[in-house]
């Protein structure tokens, strides 16, 4: 079974910060990591290695300093890593990302199930998956949290809000999954030490069949104008009178006066 598993390094940080002129993330000072979702995806894959054989290939699109992402995956099982890097990919939104990403697999040939993570924790679009496949011509399911692979037939459990569906789907196959699917394995350091020493191949445009005016910031319908702060909640009014009928009719009067009702 052929296996590609889609990552991105991630800023290691709950609080993002940008950059008010350009309107991109300020990544000075802050650590990078695996997308947490796309751990659980590599994860995943790797399972399904580990009990029907096969290959697992990383690939990520980002600047260089991604190499040590795709060895942390290496580390835990992957098989082959590729990073797909140019400045003509960057400022890329889902759309142009997605599309260099499909461009990418389509070089690297034949495949049989494409993971991702649901999102990732910078962006929490959870598009650039779907528009992968969409790219590929090919089927998808998200928010996987359960696979179960028979010949060349797809079972899983669908996370909603309210419980879960099943459903199947043929190879080939992009599937998007939940963090609930799984428990990340952890690195050894044997394995980390051989990771290390590997030579990641990197893909530029030059190497794929790609429109260039359809990468970066070319390609990009969504542009950002703005970013702002918004301001902090001022503190709220406290009505508290003899009875429950006398409170709710001053809110009633206040909520008139704000011409909230």
């Amino acid at each position: 079974m052929e296996i590609l598993v889609c990552i991105k390094q991630v800023p290691d940080t709950a609080e993002v910060k940008i950059d008010p002129v350009t309107n991109t993330l300020i990544r000075q000072g802050v650590p990078s990591i695996v997308n947490p979702f796309d751990k659980n995806a590599l994860e995943a894959a790797l399972q399904l290695k580990d009990k029907h054989g096969g290959k697992v290939t990383v690939i990520s699109m980002g600047p260089p300093q991604a190499k040590e992402a795709l060895k942390e995956c290496l580390a835990m099982g992957a098989d082959q890593a590729i990073l797909v890097s140019d400045r003509a990919f960057g400022g890329a939104d889902t759309l142009a990302t997605s599309y260099t990403l499909a461009a990418a697999i389509r070089k690297v040939g034949s495949y049989d199930l494409i993971f991702c993570g649901k999102q990732a924790i910078d962006g929490d679009t959870a598009q650039v998956g779907p528009e992968i496949a969409e790219h590929l011509g090919i089927a998808q399911i998200t928010y996987v949290a359960k696979i179960e692979v028979n010949g060349d037939t797809v079972s899983v459990e669908r996370e909603y809000e309210e419980g879960y569906g099943i459903i199947e789907g043929k190879l080939p196959l992009l599937i998007s999954v939940v963090k609930s699917i799984n428990e990340p394995r952890y690195p050894t350091i044997k394995a980390t030490m051989k990771a290390n020493r590997v030579e990641i191949p990197v893909w530029t445009m030059a190497d794929l069949d790609v429109d260039e005016q359809k990468l970066g910031l070319k390609g990009s319908p969504t542009q950002v104008r703005r970013i702002f702060t918004p301001p902090q909640r001022t503190e709220g009014v406290v009505i508290q009178k003899a009875t429950a009928w006398e409170s709710v009719s001053v809110l009633i009067q206040k909520l008139s006066d704000a011409k909230i009702i």
